[in-house]
C-alpha cells in the first residue's frame, strides 16, 4: 500500500505530487494554505475525499499560523481561506462539507487559541474518520463481489483518492484480502489519465490482477461477456442518486444498463448533497490544454479548439447501487437515501 496522500507533520502538511506518479512517488511539503490551494487547482492532490481533507488542512494550516492572534484576525483568516478553497474545484461535494464542519465547530467561540485548536483538532479528526469510513466502504461494498469477478473501474477512486484505502477500490481490496480471486480492468480515463496513472500503480503494489485499456475498448469488452460489474467513485450524489463522477462514467454506466452488468457506486456519506438540484450543480471545465497534450507532449493543433468538461452526471436509474459506509443503498433512492443518512 502507499503512505497516507496528505497527512499533519508539526505544524507543515505533507501531500503525495499524484501529478508525478507513476514514475516518481514525490511528497510536496505545504507550509501555508495558498500551497494547498495550488494543489488542488493542479490536480497535484485529487478525488472527492482526499480534496475534502486538503481543504480542512488548509484551514488547519492557517490557524496554525494564526494561533497567537486575536479571535478577529484568526476568524477573518479562516474566512479568506476558505474563500480561496470554495473557488478551486466547484464539482465535488466533500470540499465544501469540510469546510463547512470546520467553520461550525468554531461559532460562537471567543478565544483565538481556542479556536485554532479546535480548526486544528477537527481537520485531523476528518482525516481520521476518512480512514475509517472506507474500511467500512470496503467492507460493505465487497459483499456485492463475487469469487471469479471481473470488475471494471473507472478513473481513480483508490487510496489516492482519499486519505488512505479507497472507495471503489477499497471494495476490490477488501474482497481481495477475503480470498476471492478477482481481476479488474481499468480504463484509462482520458485527459488525465488517472486511471492509467494511478489506478493500476495502486493496484500492481497490492498485487491485485489489473488490464489496462483505452477508454474506448469498454464496449468491446461490454459485448464480450468480460466484464461483470462496473464499480467507480463519485464526487457529488444528489438526493435521488443522480451521481457526478470522471467525465466519461456516464457512458460506462450507459454500457452496463446495455449489457445487464451490475453498475455500482463507491462513496461516503460526506459525498451526498442534499439540498442542490441538478440545474444547480457546476461541471468543472479545466483548461483545454489538458485534452490537447498527454505529460506535456502535443498531440493537436495549436489553434484547434477543445472541450474540457471534468465531469459528467449518471441518472440514478443506471446505478444498481450505492456503496456507504452505513450499507448499500437500492432503488428507490430518493426514499431510501434519507433512510441510510438518518442511521
Amino acid at each position: 500500500m502507499l503512505p497516507k496522500t496528505i497527512e499533519w507533520a508539526d505544524g507543515k502538511v505533507k501531500i503525495i505530487d499524484q501529478s508525478k506518479l507513476p514514475q516518481k512517488l514525490e511528497i510536496i511539503e505545504c507550509e501555508d494554505a495558498d500551497r494547498i490551494v495550488k494543489a488542488i487547482v493542479k490536480m497535484e492532490i485529487r478525488g472527492a475525499p482526499a480534496i475534502g481533507a486538503a481543504a480542512a488542512m488548509a484551514l488547519a494550516l492557517t490557524a496554525y499560523k494564526s494561533r497567537g492572534e486575536t479571535r478577529e484576525v484568526i476568524m477573518r483568516r479562516i474566512w479568506e481561506t476558505a474563500e480561496k478553497l470554495r473557488r478551486t474545484r466547484p464539482t465535488a461535494r466533500n470540499l465544501f462539507w469540510a469546510i463547512e464542519r470546520i467553520i461550525s465547530r468554531i461559532e460562537g467561540e471567543k478565544d483565538g487559541k481556542r479556536i485554532a485548536e479546535k480548526v486544528i483538532q477537527e481537520a485531523l479528526r476528518i482525516m481520521r474518520e476518512d480512514i475509517e469510513i472506507n474500511m467500512r466502504i470496503g467492507e460493505n461494498g465487497a459483499k456485492l463481489i463475487e469469487d471469479g469477478d471481473t470488475i471494471l473501474t473507472y478513473c481513480n477512486a483508490g487510496s489516492l483518492a482519499t486519505v488512505y484505502y479507497g472507495t471503489a477500490l477499497g471494495v476490490i481490496r477488501t474482497a481481495w484480502k477475503q480470498g476471492k480471486k478477482i481481476k479488474v480492468v481499468a480504463a484509462e480515463t482520458r485527459p488525465k489519465l488517472q486511471g492509467a496513472r494511478l489506478t493500476t500503480y495502486e493496484l500492481m503494489m497490492d498485487k491485485i490482477p489489473v488490464t489496462l485499456v483505452t477508454d474506448n475498448t469498454i464496449g468491446l469488452l461490454m459485448q464480450r461477456g468480460v466484464i461483470d460489474k462496473v464499480i467507480v467513485g463519485a464526487d457529488r450524489i444528489l438526493k435521488d442518486g443522480t451521481t457526478y463522477n470522471k467525465i466519461g462514467t456516464y457512458m460506462v454506466a450507459v454500457l452496463a444498463e446495455k449489457h445487464g452488468k451490475p453498475f455500482y457506486v463507491a462513496a461516503p456519506t460526506t459525498t451526498f448533497d442534499l439540498k442542490s438540484t441538478r440545474r444547480e450543480v457546476e461541471i468543472e471545465e479545466r483548461s483545454p490544454e489538458e485534452v490537447k497534450e498527454i505529460c506535456g507532449c502535443k498531440i493537436a493543433p495549436e489553434e484547434v479548439p477543445a472541450l474540457n468538461y471534468a465531469f459528467d452526471m449518471t441518472p440514478p436509474e443506471y446505478i444498481s447501487a450505492i456503496i456507504t459506509e452505513k450499507g448499500n443503498i437500492y432503488p428507490p433512492y430518493r426514499e431510501n437515501i434519507m433512510k441510510i443518512l438518518c442511521l
